[in-house]
């Protein structure tokens, strides 16, 4: 059961995010962070994680280091550790986005189950976004992204793979199937 801890961070996450929206569209970014939480218990995760799952995206969004210190300080080193191996940058303005990403990948390799945990939710919540954004706005959604089309496709096909090196489950087959769908559309 979720207690009080969950409700923590729900609110520490909304009062970072409130005033976000999703990249281009009328959407609160909460509604990702709700998102990926509930991905994360409906595949067995735990409170901690589910907490990780909330503020996965507040220290590269919302403050660097200092954010993570104050997430360890109220939510303890699990949680902590958690949203460090989801987090990509840690500074304003973020380093250029391939570097970026392809150092994600090699720090997921050799996260923690419950930081894969995270990504795979994350990235599968990502990934079903865009195939609705596809099948409303056709190919004109890879102008949202930072890798355009060919990285976007390239990055969440490594992504499949780092998934498969460090084990398989139900919510990876899901991404695996979400990201053929959404390569489908894209053709």
């Amino acid at each position: 059961m979720l207690t009080s801890r969950f409700e923590d961070g729900l609110i520490f996450a909304f009062n970072l995010h409130k005033t976000q929206s999703r990249k281009s569209i009328p959407v609160p970014y909460f509604a990702h962070l709700m998102g990926v939480a509930s991905l994360v218990l409906e595949a067995g995760g735990d409170e901690d994680t589910a907490v990780a799952a909330l503020l996965h995206d507040a220290v590269e969004d919302h403050g660097g280091l200092p954010t993570l210190l104050e997430i360890r300080h109220q939510f303890g080193n699990r949680v902590a550790d958690i949203v460090d191996l989801c987090t990509d940058a840690y500074q304003e303005p973020k380093p250029p986005w391939r570097g970026r990403k392809e150092q994600y990948l090699a720090k997921l390799r050799y996260a923690s189950p419950e930081a894969r945990l995270v990504s795979v939710a994350d990235k599968l919540y990502n990934v079903r976004t865009t195939i609705d954004a596809l099948r409303v706005d056709g190919n004109n959604v890879w102008d949202r992204f930072n890798g355009g089309k060919e990285g976007t496709l390239w990055y969440y096909r490594a992504l499949l793979e780092v998934f498969h090196f460090t084990g398989s489950d139900l919510i990876t087959d899901t991404y695996a199937q979400a990201v053929e769908v959404m390569e489908q559309l894209a053709e």
